[in-house]
């Protein structure tokens, strides 16, 4: 038991790249173990097992849930099923770090909460950018530029399953019974930093395009914060090469990637500038392993960065846009 009492044994559900990526950065962090994986099919349960050298296969969320085999679950499966299956973990006492957004909508993710206090156990949103070091480089350099008065970010993808939906065929990222869409895909990356910097906007004003399925294809976004403001732009149906700011009195901060900062530059008004960080080298979803692992050997519940409260407040704003915008989720009449 001495040579196991550090690492944590995960659970998987989902089958798709995003755990292959997950399962790439977290093998960096010796206290991690992929200990097994869960499919409603066997043969996609087994050829996933045997490309990541996962010892145990389930069909059965609630065989894995009461497993004594792993202590934790990443979540990775769509959006609608987030809440049902995080809260099955925590009532079987597994921590649960569960793939951004963490719910359909804010009912959703209180229920999550009040599940991991009842409980006891960690829950943590994955979103991987605001633990990379890139945005903690951007946290401890915020007093170099002033009073702030604006941030500014874009993620803009145009997405190959676009494609396919203007042939007809409607794929998993545009279906609204799953919560999906380019808010819940790409724009949350642009608001949750803004909401780890300055918390719940005053007021949120949104305007975008819809697509005949009735989720969002892009979007924009004005935040007021009283003395400042924010600007996001997000689209799966465009492509932009536009990097983030954060612009203050005395300088402006450049991110080149508001989802995966590798490349933080400063520019001072009077034309001085300087790189703060650049070429992080690690897998990007190392970092988010690693906070999660940290929490769970500390005893926290909560990340201080990815917290409860953040994560609240972030899709507090997204409902906000879709009420505005008119996209609707079967998961919001519940």
């Amino acid at each position: 038991m001495k040579d196991t009492a550090q690492k944590i044994r995960f659970g998987i559900i989902g089958t798709n790249f995003i755990s292959d990526w997950f399962l790439h950065g977290a093998a960096a962090d010796p206290r991690f173990e992929a200990a097994a994986i869960y499919s409603r099919s066997q043969d996609t349960a087994d050829s996933f097992a045997a490309k990541h050298n996962i010892p145990y296969t389930f069909v059965s969320l609630e065989e894995m849930a009461s497993s004594p085999l792993i202590d934790a679950v990443y979540i990775a499966s769509p959006t609608a099923l987030h809440a049902a299956q995080a809260i099955l973990f925590m009532e079987h006492r597994k921590h649960v770090l569960c793939e951004k957004p963490s719910a359909s909508n804010v009912s959703e993710l209180t229920q999550i909460i009040r599940a991991s206090e009842k409980y006891g156990v960690t829950f943590m949103e994955a979103m991987k950018s605001t633990v990379m070091p890139g945005f903690k480089a951007v946290l401890q350099n915020l007093s170099e530029i002033g009073t702030i008065r604006r941030y500014f970010a874009s993620y803009c993808q145009y997405s190959s399953r676009y494609d396919k939906l203007k042939a007809g065929e409607v794929m998993n990222a545009f279906k609204p019974e799953l919560s999906n869409g380019a808010m819940m895909d790409l724009g949350i990356y642009t608001i949750y930093p803004l909401v780890v910097l300055w918390g719940r906007p005053l007021r949120v004003s949104a305007s975008g395009m819809l697509l005949y399925t009735g989720v969002d294809g892009q979007g924009a976004v004005n935040l007021e914060y009283g003395d400042k403001n924010a600007t996001i732009l997000y689209s799966k149906i465009a492509d932009s090469s536009l990097p983030s700011e954060i612009q203050g009195e005395e300088g402006t901060i450049t991110i080149d990637k508001i989802q995966t900062p590798r490349q933080i530059s400063i520019k001072y008004r009077k034309g001085k500038s300087c790189i703060l960080f650049s070429d992080d080298r690690e897998n990007e979803y190392y970092y988010e392993a690693k906070e999660f692992i940290d929490l769970v050997l500390s005893g926290k519940r909560e990340s201080s960065i990815n917290s409860h409260l953040n994560s609240l407040i972030t899709l507090e704003i997204i409902d906000e846009v879709r009420r505005q915008l008119g996209v609707v989720y079967p998961a919001d009449k519940n």
